[in-house]
């Protein structure tokens, strides 16, 4: 028999794994109700008891759902005994418990048998659970892993009879549903006789009884009502009115009361707030609020721009946070410590704050578990400068009066009340939801809380104040609001069960929150207070330097920076130094100690020292640093400033404070070294990254919106392709430029129109958290005493600031940025290869800047794989310029830029001497005769102000920064004393005007010379190995483009072009990355390979130099570490091809045939290979080490067939990424040299390029998509062809895709002409039309008129002629033979009629003939 059971509860168990022994983690049982059903399922008893408490209430939260209230189950409850002890009879008769996630009823009822201590009869029933046993029948959606989600009993119940039922979570009214559900899943076999462990015959019984659906026993299950308990019941229930209804309301005629929001969210709550700090601050000075606060969740990410912006526009900024508050400690990290409770803690004054960036860094580094967390003993520790409010009703205090009991609420009072004293304030909130769509079950919760609340604050003197729980702006944002939250929780806005608001969390006006709060108008009162409390404090702080630990002979930094400078000095320039190296470093010294930098220097100088000495390559710098002799010494860049007439004070300017900052690569897989040595020297907690927040820009706001309204993929991909592809575009922009775009805003469909005017609100929206890639803090404490800082993963750094990089330098932060510099790889590989193949060693820093065979590289143009000088108008200009020296290299880098790119034709006439030099004023060709008398780089301008008009350093630097930035009033000042300083030297005032008038004109294009020389000098030094070592050049680039399929297939073109042969892996010349073998050839690296792992090359390329190269198969797999080199990756070593030149009479598909019928050639092979050397290991270790060696013939390769050329190709480039061997297209090399078709490279520049023409291209369909429209139901599609070059996209809508769609399918060979015309959706661009599409197979027939074929009479024999008429009689067609046959003395042209072939079949035929030449017309 079944006994079919529900219970009601006080709540929830804190661990649901706990024993039933832990009387504290489960709760009381409220109600339990059952029913017996025989084995046909026919009714036998029921059951349904209120149980009387013993000594606990039931808390409001559960009295919601069950409505049984303490004070009912009291009047009419029974002793839990009692329930108990019927219960276990009716157990006894039965043989199965029945329940929907039965698992918790059995431990609620365990429970209550073990607190009276009596043997429970569920331990030796078998369990029944309708969710478990009818998930594949339900199969909801949802569930972990991509599996379905247990069906709740309402979804059950609708899925078995159409329809739910009423009065869920009340026990009786369950178990009558549940008694349906079982029985009707038993009645149409989803449940079936194994679990029930019923005969057939039994089973047959059940299925005979019941032939109808399953029918209600029709029970009186109506809820429990606390509102029925009669009046007589001492039930302490009130109905309580709401405050806001009896207020009154406020006359317009009096002064609306001064109030501040102090529980405020901003965007940075992140995907839960979406208040914008510079929209909060105009709406709150425009209600004339005097001051308003910042309480994020958890985190102060937002603090230092919301604290800046309130400050400018004369509103107190109260800077506090809603702090995560662990359920234990906040070291716990348990399941159960996923519940947490909210507190909103305001800092009054400066220590405040410094204790809650502790706190809120405490929680991200120590306490994050789901949410950053802290916990009272935090409180204790970091109270001081703190004010604290009770929060929402996620707070503790209302935690508690809703799940538990008034008492253990006012514990948890009296507790944050012993902390914080008078500065603990309860919250009120009244969020009554107006829109039925929106939470309407918070505000009765809230009436409830505020009720108890007010009658604790006037029991204890606490303090109770009025908030709103701000999460937006504007009352209108609700919906978008809503919006929000979906995409933070994963749901669709259609989800009944999804996280829902109240529509009322705006930034209420101070009208508004007066009116809501009028009858408590001490609420609003009270928030004063508190802004009175607070007090007003700067964030910003000078530098801060960290520590340098100097030798114990100095005991002054300024001293030992000086003595490490002149040693560098010496070493740079000679023990002789020039009086002007001299002057510039004392310059520059008495500059950094002024400005009090000394550690700076010192610091970056250490930590470069060991990047060298750990072999990681450095950069020779980047941007201004490179101005600076010190740094030249120190070697922290490798540019001579002198030499360039780079300049010190475009650092670091000496009439302005400002925090230098030194820009720094390193090679990109050394970078992370440098990282742990800083962080090991200065400690964790001292060095961290720079936060970043990723915002939602046009397109991903389109995309996010579209999936939360379960808008079709296609016409959200649709939409946001209207978007111009531009960086920092707004959806704003995008409906002014294209008309298209705005007319589905403005005239689209419904659902088009919500999804454009949604992700228009939303844009903008901070939507996750990320790290700088490359800026990096130092502190001289740990940083949570100067930032608030979060944890970061998969980082060999553990931090990151909270405050992004705009505002850390303003609070004394000293910032550097750790750059990776792929190039910096390239070259440090292309040594190791030169190593390598020629045994040489070459300082690469060292080199000749006058190397003839690198300008020449320059001069031709040939820069493919070169740093910042690889673009197609590069090269042009490069041919144009043909540089000769490398202050060339540096003037083409800073020009080839937007805007001076004007000046380029003219720099190069000059050059060349096709256009004459000319001077405005006597004493600039000392600065522009290396530009040609064209004013190219900051520096010039800064040098030339000083020359002709007395600038100091420091003005001279003003001038190029008000120069760049267009700072009017400065530019004004400047200019008066420019002129006056020119007049006092005798210039022409005229002339003079007009210099000025010219550098207005290109100073804003000026770019920073020291940054163009250090990144030309990375670039000339990757041209000088390319000059000089191509194959060693080549080889590196490729090893690291591996991963970027265009750019490998472009250097792969570029080595083709440079007569350098690039193979295949071979075992016994390829190393981990492409190497040149000792005929200049280029080695795949065989760390390429997938499924070929770092270990196994390690192991091979050991075994390969100790103990010389692999002879034969046999030798290799005897000899290698089988389990570093395992089965997988000598798979995948036989189908690249490595195996090829050691296996030269055998071929791949051997590797892979069957050896037997149990096992193939490979497995057999690592058989024989672990026989043979576990053998020899035997014999290594015998007693006498003389073991007679055993004889083991090797296996024979299996016979097969060869893989076509095709499979072959295909496996090679599922392994190594790309064709490599050959390329599919090969076989059509005739039909793309004849028709004029050209690559998808070729066709993706004119695109870009905007050059309208007709086009023709062919490839392998290697991607098809093909969608359906939701608005029309037309189907379109999307496609990818690629070719030996890259690959390109086409797309075909309406009716070229009916006509084109069959031929577009995946492999396909297909010939594709096209036109290049202006994009329909944005005219600043342009796109493919497709016109025509072809299979690529029936070209040559299609395009060919005649073949013209060209003979010598000597070679006309007849067995050639027999074999060449029955190639033309083979091979029948509509394309005419033109013969030129040749003798010594002249040429016959003949043109039979009758002759006639198709091209494809007969130009495969006569290739064979190598004697003959042809044309195709």
């Amino acid at each position: 028999m079944f006994l079919i059971f529900d219970t009601e509860t006080t709540g929830l168990p804190i661990d649901y794994n706990a024993p039933i022994s832990d009387s504290a983690n489960w709760p009381r049982m409220v109600q339990l109700a059952w029913q017996v059903h025989g084995p046909k399922g026919e009714l036998i008893e029921v059951k349904n008891y209120i149980i009387k408490p013993e000594d606990y209430q039931i808390p409001y939260d559960v009295v919601k759902i069950h409505g049984i209230t303490t004070e009912r189950a009291i009047e009419f409850g029974v002793d839990i005994s009692v329930v108990l002890e019927e219960f276990s009879k009716s157990a006894k008769k039965c043989q199965f418990l029945v329940g929907h996630n039965v698992s918790f009823d059995n431990n609620i009822l365990g429970a209550e048998y073990f607190r009276k201590n009596t043997d429970s009869p569920i331990e030796k029933m078998d369990s029944l659970d309708t969710k478990d046993l009818s998930v594949e029948y339900c199969a909801l959606p949802g569930g972990r892993g991509g599996k379905y989600k247990w069906p709740k009993l309402a979804e059950l119940h609708i899925k078995l009879f159409g329809k739910s039922f009423e009065a869920a979570h009340n026990a009786a009214a369950d178990v009558e549903a549940t008694s349906r559900c079982f029985l009707e899943l038993v009645r149409i076999g989803i449940i079936g006789q194994n679990p029930l462990k019923m005969s057939s015959e039994a089973y047959q019984n059940f299925i005979d009884s019941n032939p109808k659906q399953i029918q209600a026993i029709g029970l009186n299950t109506q809820p429990y009502n606390p509102n029925d308990i009669p009046i007589s019941a001492k039930d302490k229930t009130e109905i309580i009115v709401e405050p806001s209804k009896t207020a009154k309301p406020i006359n317009v005629s009096t002064k609306i009361p001064q109030f501040t929001h102090l529980h405020l969210h901003t965007q940075y709550s992140i995907l839960d707030g979406m208040t914008k700090t510079k929209n909060l601050v105009k709406k709150a000075k425009k209600d004339g609020m005097k001051a308003v606060a910042i309480t994020d969740h958890g985190n102060m990410f937002g603090v230092k721009e919301f604290h800046q912006t309130m400050t400018k526009e004369g509103i107190k900024p109260i800077i506090g946070m809603e702090a995560y508050m662990a359920f234990r400690s906040h070291l716990d990290k348990e399941k159960v410590d996923s519940r947490r409770y909210h507190l909103v803690l305001l800092a009054k004054n400066e220590i405040g704050y410094k204790n809650l960036m502790k706190l809120s860094s405490i929680g991200f580094s120590d306490g994050f578990y789901y949410k950053p967390r802290i916990d009272r003993e935090l409180l204790i520790k970091h109270k001081e400068g703190l004010i604290a409010s009770s929060a929402c009703l996620g707070g503790e205090i209302n935690q508690k009066l809703m799940g538990s009991t008034v008492e253990e609420a006012e514990k948890s009072l009296l507790e944050l009340k012993e902390i914080f004293g008078d500065d603990f304030y309860l919250e009120l909130q009244r969020h009554r939801a107006t829109d039925p769509q929106m939470n309407n079950t918070v505000y009765p919760d809230q009436i409830f809380v505020n009720k108890h609340l007010i009658e604790l604050a006037a029991k204890h003197q606490v303090k109770y104040i009025a908030t709103n729980d701000v999460h937006y702006l504007n009352e209108e944002d609700a919906s978008a609001h809503d919006l929000l939250v979906c995409l933070n929780t994963g749901r669709d806005i259609d989800d009944p069960d999804r996280m829902r608001y109240t529509g009322q969390e705006w930034f209420k006006t101070r009208e508004e929150m007066s009116q809501l709060f009028g009858d408590l108008p001490e609420a609003i009162s009270n928030t004063q207070e508190i802004v009175n409390k607070v007090e007003q404090y700067p964030l910003d702080h000078d530098p801060i330097m960290p520590d340098f630990i100097m030798p114990p002979e100095f005991t002054n930094e300024n001293e030992y920076l000086k003595h490490i400078t002149y040693e560098g000095a010496y070493k740079r320039w000679g023990q002789e130094l020039l009086p002007d190296t001299i002057e510039r470093l004392e310059f520059e010294l008495s500059t950094i100690e002024k400005m009090g930098f000394p550690g700076y220097f010192l610091i970056v100088w250490d930590f470069l020292k060991a990047a060298r000495e750990m072999g990681v390559s450095v950069g020779p710098g980047r941007g201004s640093a490179a101005g600076s002799a010190v740094a030249y010494s120190l070697k922290i860049t490798e540019i001579d400033p002198l030499k360039y007439n780079l300049l010190f004070e475009r650092f670091l300017n000496p009439d302005r404070i400002s925090m230098p900052d030194i820009d720094i690569d390193f090679d990109d897989e050394g970078r992370d070294k440098v990282l742990q040595w800083v962080k090991e020297k200065y400690g964790a907690k001292r060095v961290a990254h720079l936060i970043t927040f990723g915002s939602m820009a046009a397109k991903s706001s389109i995309r996010d919106v579209a999936r939360v309204q379960k808008f079709p993929l296609s016409e959200a991909d649709r939409l946001a392709k209207m978007v111009p592809e531009r960086p920092g575009i707004t959806l704003v922009d995008s409906f002014k430029e294209v008309a298209e775009f705005k007319l589905e805003l403005t005239h689209g469909n419904e659902a088009s129109k919500s999804v454009l005017d949604f992700a228009q609100r939303l844009e903008g929206s901070v939507r996750n958290t990320g790290t700088h890639a490359c800026g990096v803090i130092i502190s001289k404490l740990d940083l949570d005493n100067y930032v608030p800082i979060t944890h970061v993963k998969d980082s060999v750094l553990e931090y990151a600031t909270q405050y992004d990089g705009h505002y850390v330098e303003s609070i004394g932060l000293l910032k550097m940025d750790f750059l990776g510099l792929k190039t910096l790889t390239i070259i440090k590989d292309a040594l190791l290869n030169i190593k390598i193949s020629q045994d040489k060693d070459i300082d690469i820093d060292s080199i000749s800047l006058e190397d003839n065979l690198t300008y020449e590289l320059y001069s031709k143009g040939e820069t493919s794989g070169l740093f910042q000088f690889e673009s197609d108008g590069m090269k042009k200009h490069l041919r144009n310029l043909k540089p000769t020296k490398f202050e060339d290299l540096i003037a083409m880098n800073a020009l080839y830029r937007p805007g001076p790119m004007e000046y380029i034709e003219s720099f190069i006439a000059r050059k060349n001497g096709k256009e004459k030099i000319e001077y405005d004023l006597a004493g600039m060709e000392d600065f522009l005769d290396e530009t040609y008398g064209i004013t190219v780089y900051q520096e010039q301008v800064m040098l030339l102000s000083c020359k002709l008009a007395n600038f100091t350093r420091g003005q001279s630097d003003s001038l190029r920064k008000a120069m760049g930035k267009k700072i009017k009033s400065m530019m004004d000042e400047l200019k008066i004393l420019f002129l006056e300083g020119c007049e006092k030297n005798g210039h022409d005032l005229v002339k003079v005007e007009k210099v000025w008038k010219d550098w207005e004109a290109f100073a804003k294009y000026a770019f920073n010379k020291s940054h163009a020389t250090c990144y030309s000098y990375v670039s000339y030094q990757t041209a000088y190995l390319k000059a000089n070592y191509p194959a060693e050049f080549m080889a590196s680039v490729l090893s690291h483009e591996l991963k970027d399929i265009k750019k490998l297939n472009l250097y792969l073109n570029e080595c083709n072009r440079m007569g350098l042969k690039v193979m295949g892996p071979n075992i016994n010349e390829s190393y981990s990355n492409f190497t040149v073998n000792t005929q200049g050839e280029l080695r795949y690296g065989m760390a390429g390979i997938k499924g070929v792992g770092e270990a196994a090359v390690d192991s091979i390329t050991n075994e390969r130099e100790t103990n010389g190269n692999f002879k034969d198969i046999f030798d290799f797999i005897t000899r290698v570490n089988l389990r570093s080199v395992n089965k997988r990756a000598i798979e995948a070593l036989a189908m690249a091809g490595a195996f090829d030149e050691l296996q030269a009479d055998n071929h791949r598909a051997q590797f892979m045939a069957d050896y037997n019928e149990s096992e193939n050639f490979i497995e057999r092979l690592i058989k024989h290979g672990n026989r043979i050397q576990l053998n020899e290991n035997s014999a290594q270790a015998s007693l006498f080490g003389e073991m007679e060696e055993v004889q083991i013939k090797n296996p024979e390769f299996p016979i097969c067939d060869p893989w076509s050329n095709i499979k072959k190709l295909n496996l090679e480039k599922d392994l190594i990424g790309f064709y490599l061997s050959g390329h599919p297209l090969d076989i059509y090399d005739d039909t793309i040299s004849s028709f004029k078709i050209i690559d998808t490279t070729a066709v993706e520049e004119l695109i870009s390029n905007r050059t309208k023409q007709q086009v023709r291209f062919a490839g392998i369909v290697t991607k098809a998509q093909v969608r359906e429209s939701a608005s029309n139901g037309n189907k379109f599609g999307f496609y990818t062809i690629e070719d030996k070059s890259g690959t390109i996209e086409v797309a075909l809508f309406t009716e070229m895709f009916l006509k084109y769609n069959h031929l577009l399918q995946l492999d396909n060979f297909v010939f594709v002409q096209g036109s290049i015309k202006d994009s329909y959706r944005d005219n600043t661009k342009c796109e493919l039309k497709i016109d025509d599409i072809m299979m690529l197979d029936s070209i040559m027939n299609h395009f060919t008129n005649s073949i013209k074929i060209q003979m010598k009479v000597e070679n006309l024999n007849q067995d050639f002629l027999k074999e060449f008429t029955a190639a033309i009689k083979e091979n029948p067609g509509k394309v005419k033979l033109q013969f030129f046959i040749q003798d010594q003395a002249e040429q016959l042209e003949m043109s039979p009629k009758k002759l006639k072939v198709s091209a494809d079949g007969f130009l495969k035929t006569i290739k064979k003939w190598e004697h003959l030449n042809y044309k195709i017309n």
